[in-house]
């Protein structure tokens, strides 16, 4: 897996950190270990929210793999399908191009200046696709932070993108809250694989501020399936209409829930920092 100086990108979306490694020619399988270490903001790739692999497809332009800080493995990240798409656009000069990912299949067109437009697939709504310990109505499950009588966060959606997220609709979303609340939810035994928690404060019909604690990454300045995940839950709930702006910490997002396609389609910005080699990729 390592090379002597192995080549990187350094890019974000909408302030979601990624190292970015191309292993068209070399494969590229960090362990855990490796990972939690490239992780590190001290080492020599500054740290990331996510390590990501572009990888041969027989059925793509490229196949995602995708880690988080903590080492684990995970189904897609929808920032870093814009960032990897915005290369893949750039090398290939398409106008779309296709990525596989363990999600599933999607993909990325421009959409202006460093914009991408990902389309992420119809949402996975029912209980056994989140998934869930057990049969819930996912538009409000039975789950609760705080004294029973008086909780301070109830009756949250669920949703999956590829990934598993559940959403809290509440204004509170200061960062000791964030990460409290967060980090007990993520490991609650309702989630057999885990979940990413949004907090989204529905502003007006077309506009989210979402802040959320992602699995295996903690608190990031975006989570592009988190975006998703809170449209489609505030609409199904009618706090929403099907496409608004959402607000993360990092920038914004434009998130439309297509009712012809039932697909969702995610428009965000793409920033390449630097590139860099490194000994330890």
């Amino acid at each position: 897996m390592t090379l002597s100086s192995r080549p990187y990108v350094r890019m974000n979306g909408a302030g979601n950190a990624f190292i970015v490694v191309q292993a068209f020619d070399q494969p590229f399988r960090p362990t855990e270990d490796q990972v939690r270490a490239l992780a590190d903001p001290a080492s020599g790739t500054g740290g990331f929210d996510q390590l990501i692999g572009v990888e041969p497809s027989e059925s793509a332009d490229a196949f995602m793999r995708v880690w988080n800080a903590d080492g684990s493995m995970v189904e897609t990240c929808g920032n870093a399908l814009r960032c990897v798409g915005w290369l893949l656009l750039e090398a290939t000069d398409k106008e779309e191009v296709a990525i596989d990912t363990l999600g599933g299949p999607t993909t990325a067109r421009r959409a202006g200046d460093h914009q991408v437009t990902v389309d992420m697939g119809e949402p996975r709504l029912d209980w056994s696709q989140v998934p869930l310990a057990e049969e819930m109505d996912t538009r409000g499950i039975e789950l609760q932070v705080g004294p029973i009588d008086a909780p301070v966060l109830h009756t949250p959606g669920a949703v999956s993108m590829g990934n598993p997220h559940v959403v809290f609709f509440t204004d509170r979303q200061d960062d000791a809250f964030v990460r409290g609340s967060g980090s007990l939810v993520e490991h609650h035994p309702l989630f057999p694989e885990g979940v990413n928690v949004g907090f989204a404060d529905v502003l007006d019909r077309d506009h989210i501020r979402l802040r959320v604690w992602e699995r295996g990454a903690g608190l990031t300045l975006a989570c592009g399936t988190g975006a998703c995940a809170a449209l489609v839950a505030s609409a199904r709930r009618g706090l929403t209409d099907r496409k608004a702006r959402v607000t993360v910490d990092g920038g914004e997002l434009v998130i439309d829930w297509d009712e012809a396609t039932n697909h969702v389609f995610m428009t965000g910005p793409v920033e390449i920092e630097r590139t860099g080699l490194s000994p330890d990729l």
